[in-house]
């Protein structure tokens, strides 16, 4: 009898895991569009830093982002127990957020592209100037990367929870334990990567020339000197992108008269004998529209109170 029961508790055991599983991929999946932005904006934040320093600040903001985590699960777990009903609209409030990040980055970009160059040109001549405080400047970039860490991870952790909220309170916390260890374990182990391509290419580069092994790491050396910016051009569209989807999806999802609408929209496609690509890709397109028109209203609020309050001011 104890050899049985002991059986079924692990099995009931493995089956909770399993699921726990189970519910954490779907809700890694939902967060996939923060998780590019965070990796994105991170890997930027440590941009400017001196190649000895990279991987002490990244190792920095990574404790800072596991203590952001363990403040903010204990809170979302709180809303869920006795304020259920505030999950949806925090949802939303988090989708709409992701949607004006993602149209303020690509206004900035095409509007600001002069203070954003002079912005570099500052950092670079801060870090070769050997009369600037480093360590001073150094914490300043931590305390920036945390505190972006902090609004993304929140957002992680809603939406996450979003895709539980109706499971029991343990596996809730199982699940938001599990995305935020992989979260914080995968992004910035990716940006520790990241920010050392360069000095590996260079690594490679300086080694002797010799045979056709020294042929072979210069190339590769040359490659990921190459390599290194374009992956970082790449993670910010792709992050942009994911952010406008993910964002877009939630406020669908949070309006059923739009996903009604969306959904009839599929439907005719399937009617009208429209290949199974564009059938596919239609409720990509429709959650990426979404997630722009949405961003726009948002920035067009903010920056005309931004307007009304420096006028006031």
């Amino acid at each position: 009898m104890a050899g049985a029961s002991l059986l079924t508790l692990l099995d009931d055991i493995a089956s909770v895991l399993d699921d726990v599983a189970a519910m954490t991929k779907v809700a890694a999946r939902k967060t996939a569009g923060v998780l590019g932005d965070d990796l994105a904006l991170n890997a930027e934040q440590v941009s400017g830093v001196r190649a000895e320093r990279e991987l002490p600040v990244v190792w920095a903001v990574a404790k800072g982002s596991a203590l952001n985590k363990v403040i903010i699960v204990p809170i979302a777990l709180m809303l869920s127990a006795f304020l259920p009903w505030l999950i949806t609209p925090l949802l939303m409030l988090g989708g709409a957020y992701l949607c004006f990040e993602g149209v303020e980055k690509i206004a900035h970009k095409f509007f600001h592209a002069a203070d954003n160059a002079q912005a570099k040109n500052d950092l670079l001549a801060a870090v070769a100037d050997q009369n600037i405080d480093l360590v001073a400047l150094e914490k300043e970039k931590i305390k920036g990367a945390i505190k972006t860490d902090f609004i993304l991870s929140a957002e992680i952790i809603v939406i996450a929870l979003g895709t539980v909220q109706d499971a029991t309170l343990l596996m809730q916390a199982a699940v938001l334990v599990g995305i935020s260890a992989v979260m914080t374990i995968g992004v910035y182990g990716l940006v520790a990567v990241i920010v050392k391509l360069d000095d590996a290419g260079y690594y490679l580069i300086s080694q002797p020339k010799l045979g056709i092994f020294g042929v072979v790491k210069h190339s590769i050396g040359r490659g990921l000197l190459a390599f290194a910016p374009r992956l970082m051009k790449l993670l910010t569209i792709v992050g942009t992108a994911a952010m406008f989807l993910v964002g877009g999806g939630i406020v669908v999802h949070g309006w059923p008269w739009l996903h009604h609408l969306i959904e009839a929209g599929l439907t005719w496609f399937n009617m009208a004998g429209i290949s199974m690509i564009w059938q596919f890709s239609w409720p990509l397109i429709a959650n990426a529209m979404v997630g722009i028109v949405v961003g726009a209203l948002v920035l067009a609020i903010v920056s005309t109170l931004t307007k009304l309050k420096a006028t006031r001011g």
